[in-house]
């Protein structure tokens, strides 16, 4: 048994295993379709994984520069040129990272000191508080509902002091499927060049948006590009997850501060991957078609489950869909979602996951980038729930 003197007081005392690792391991106990935890159950391209072999057999084998292979910092160069006519200097202000999340928290890590306020809006993914509290910050919430229409920015202009660093934003949104809108982002401009605040932006969704909307990245506003973090990734965007290969754009000043942490944290990410993104990106239809793809699924589900009770606004992308089950049930939603695991035999995500503290919403998340058969048949085991 450790002393006192060596015992360990824990820097993140509220956290434990999260509730993805929860439900999926609840759903792989009791043989339920895994609706909970955001991967897709299909593989990636065969022709991406014909380019990893290549480049394996290449011997593209060893370390990568710390900052990225350049043929795939050249490649996100041009692709968010295409996007947005922004410019982002492929050795100076793009750096490859392990996932999303790992650039997440490096940007935060290079920005947050003690005491530094970051405005977090909520229901958020659950790796930005840890990031923001690991550093000595303190996050101060905007809370919105699991199915909010849009965000009132004097109650976020009302959050703001003289200690606030950063804000912190998702489009497409985990896990209510929300896409801001250029107001939003010409908002957030506004205050953050007035309060002179940094912005980090979670846009690992950023091809996933439905019913002919379109995904507009903070890299596109001037005013935000100059104090942005983009965090990006391919995970998503090419059926991955599991290569965990992200990538964040920012100005050179915070490239460099940014750098500094993250060559210590993983150095660099696995080389042959990297150049085989970089090769399937030079076609753009293998991203672009992307939104369809996930439409299609996504009306599926809803169809599938429309006749059940739920109150369901479709989510306007990523690959979730939140419902409001308030009119079949008032039961405790993670009492709820485990139960429903159990008994019916299909995960979800409880949304009170997402929130800081205790919420009362009857709302589940469910993950909708699975095969159609999946979504049908855990359709068919919601409908005939009997614990409704």
């Amino acid at each position: 048994m450790l002393s006192a003197k060596t015992e360990i007081r824990s820097k993140l005392p509220k956290v434990g295993t999260t509730i993805f690792t929860h439900m999926s391991k609840l759903a792989e106990e009791h043989h339920a379709i895994n609706l909970a935890q955001g991967f897709p159950e299909f593989d990636c391209s065969p022709a991406l994984q014909k380019l990893v072999d290549k480049y394996i057999k290449q011997g593209k084998n060893q370390y990568a520069p710390m900052a990225g292979v350049m043929a795939l910092r050249q490649a996100i160069s041009q692709k968010v040129f295409n996007a947005t006519n922004t410019e982002y200097h492929p050795e100076s202000e793009i750096t490859i990272t392990s996932g999303a999340t790992e650039a997440i928290y490096v940007a935060i890590s290079a920005i947050v000191h003690p005491g530094d306020e970051v405005i977090v809006f909520e229901p958020a993914y659950d790796s930005y508080v840890p990031a923001i509290e690991l550093s000595g910050g303190v996050p101060v919430f905007i809370t919105l509902a699991p199915q909010y229409e849009s965000i009132d920015w004097e109650i976020v202009s009302s959050k703001l002091s003289d200690k606030t660093k950063a804000i912190i934003i998702n489009t497409p949104h985990n896990p209510t499927g929300k896409v801001w809108t250029l107001t939003d982002l010409h908002k957030l401009a506004e205050l953050a060049v007035k309060h002179d605040i940094l912005v980090i932006s979670d846009e690992v969704y950023e091809h996933i948006i439905f019913d002919g909307q379109i995904h507009i990245s903070a890299s596109s506003i001037p005013a935000l590009a100059e104090r942005t973090f983009v965090c990006g990734s391919f995970g998503k965007t090419f059926h991955t997850t599991g290569w965990k290969v992200g990538y964040c754009l920012a100005p050179k000043d915070l490239t460099i501060e940014f750098r500094k942490i993250h060559q210590f944290l993983v150095f660099s990410v696995v080389t042959p991957f990297q150049f085989a993104i970089a090769e399937y990106l030079a076609e753009p239809e293998h991203y672009l078609n992307l939104s369809a793809f996930y439409q299609n699924k996504r009306d599926l589900f809803l169809h599938a489950i429309k006749d059940i009770g739920f109150g369901i606004k479709p989510s306007e992308g990523s690959f979730f869909q939140n419902i409001d089950y308030g009119n079949l049930s008032g039961e405790n939603d993670l009492i709820l979602a485990e139960r429903l695991t159990r008994e019916a035999g299909v995960a979800s995500i409880p949304v009170s996951a997402f929130y800081d503290k205790p919420v009362n919403y009857t709302v589940l998340r469910f993950c909708f980038a699975k095969n159609d058969e999946t979504l049908l048949k855990g359709a068919e085991l919601l409908s005939k729930a009997t614990i409704w």
